[in-house]
C-alpha cells in the first residue's frame, strides 16, 4: 500500500511540474501538445490545467486562431520551485530503493537460469534495471510499452506488445510507473506468474517474484 501510495504521488509531482515547465517554455501550445509531451490523456491534461487556474497557479488568455495561452502567475513560478526540489529529493530515494531492488530481482532471475528477460514500461526505472542487468550479466530483448511513442529507449527495442519481440526470452520485469498494476497483469496473461518479476517498492505485494521469495 505505502509504495502505491509513494508511485501515485511521485507521479501526480511529475505531471503537475512537467505542466508548469511545458507553460513555462510556451505559453501557446496546445493541451493536445501538453499530453504528448507528458505522456498522459487529453483528458487528464485539461484536469490537470483547471486545478492550476483555480489555484492560481496560470492564467489563461485568448489567442489567435481561437487558441487559448497558458502562462505562470507569481503562485505558479513559486510552486515550480517547490515541486522541482520535492522531484529531485524523491527521484534521489527512488533511485536508490530501485537500485538495491532491481539488484534483488537480477539475481532472482539468474537463480532460477533467466538470463533473457523483458522490460515492461519505458521510464527511469527502465535505465535502473538496464544498469543492474549489465552488473549482473543479464540480457535485455527489448522494452514493451504499448504507450511509448519512442522506438528506442537507451539503445533498446520499444515495442508495442511482447508478440513483436525477436526471438525467445526467459521472463519479464516490470519498470512501469505509470500504470503499473495493469502492466503486471499483462505480463503474467502473457508469459505466466512465475516469469515475471517485480521489485517490492512497486508495491504489488504477493504478486511479486522478489528476490527473497525465490532463493
Amino acid at each position: 500500500m505505502a509504495g502505491r501510495i509513494e508511485r501515485e504521488r511521485f507521479e501526480r509531482a511529475r505531471i503537475m511540474l512537467g505542466l508548469l515547465e511545458s507553460v513555462n517554455r510556451d505559453a501557446a501550445q496546445t493541451q493536445r501538445r501538453l499530453a504528448s509531451e507528458l505522456g498522459i490523456a487529453l483528458g487528464l491534461v485539461n484536469a490537470y490545467l483547471k486545478r492550476c487556474i483555480k489555484k492560481g497557479l496560470v492564467k489563461v488568455s485568448n489567442a489567435p486562431a481561437r487558441r487559448y495561452g497558458y502562462y505562470l502567475t507569481p503562485q505558479g513560478f513559486a510552486e515550480k520551485s517547490r515541486l522541482t526540489a520535492d522531484y529531485l529529493s524523491y527521484s534521489f530515494s527512488l533511485f536508490r530503493s530501485a537500485r538495491t531492488d532491481y539488484a534483488n530481482v537480477m539475481s532472482a532471475a539468474l537463480i532460477r537460469g533467466f538470463n533473457r528477460i523483458v522490460l515492461a514500461g519505458v521510464s527511469d526505472l527502465a535505465e535502473i534495471a538496464i544498469i543492474c542487468a549489465i552488473s549482473d550479466g543479464v540480457q535485455i530483448a527489448a522494452i514493451v510499452d504499448p504507450n511509448s511513442t519512442q522506438t528506442r529507449f537507451v539503445g533498446l527495442p520499444v515495442l508495442a506488445t511482447f508478440d513483436l519481440i525477436s526471438g525467445e526470452f526467459d521472463a519479464v520485469v516490470v519498470t512501469d510507473l505509470r500504470t503499473t498494476n495493469k502492466t503486471y497483469a499483462e505480463a503474467v496473461q502473457w508469459l505466466g506468474a512465475d516469469r515475471v518479476f517485480a521489485p517490492s517498492f512497486l508495491g504489488l505485494g504477493s504478486r511479486s517474484m522478489r528476490a527473497e521469495t525465490v532463493q
